[in-house]
């Protein structure tokens, strides 16, 4: 899983990897839940279920580039479905795609789960 992401940066920007992935989970989170709200299709309620799940494994950084992967696939599959039969704007989900790709790209950053499990180990030896 560690070749997955190219880094598990800290400081600054692994502050801003965080506030990225909670702004990306808010935001995926939030239309979702107002998608399944409006009592859409059976076809749009799988996706939007798909879309809380992928929107509660970023907000944790759990299976990061996986999860921001799917969020994209799915936001963009439910913008062509809204773009084809004129129902809503499409640009909010194309948002939400993107943003999960960046996170599928540059990875969740040193306070997610991802880095606990999969980052880099420090070896302690004892001073003989």
């Amino acid at each position: 899983m560690q070749r997955l992401f190219s880094t598990f940066a800290n400081g600054w920007p692994g502050w801003g990897l965080l506030v990225l992935r909670l702004l990306t989970s808010v935001v995926i989170l939030h239309f979702a839940i107002a998608g399944l709200v409006e009592g859409p299709p059976l076809q749009i309620v799988i996706l939007q279920i798909i879309a809380v799940v992928t929107g509660v494994l970023i907000l944790v950084g759990f299976w990061t580039p996986l999860a921001g992967t799917l969020a994209t696939i799915v936001n963009l599959w439910i913008a062509l479905k809204r773009y084809s039969s004129h129902s809503g704007d499409p640009w909010i989900p194309v948002i939400e795609g993107a943003l999960g790709a960046v996170l599928a790209m540059i990875g969740p950053g040193a306070w997610s789960i991802d880095a606990r499990l999969f980052g880099r180990k420090h070896i302690e030896l004892p001073d003989d």
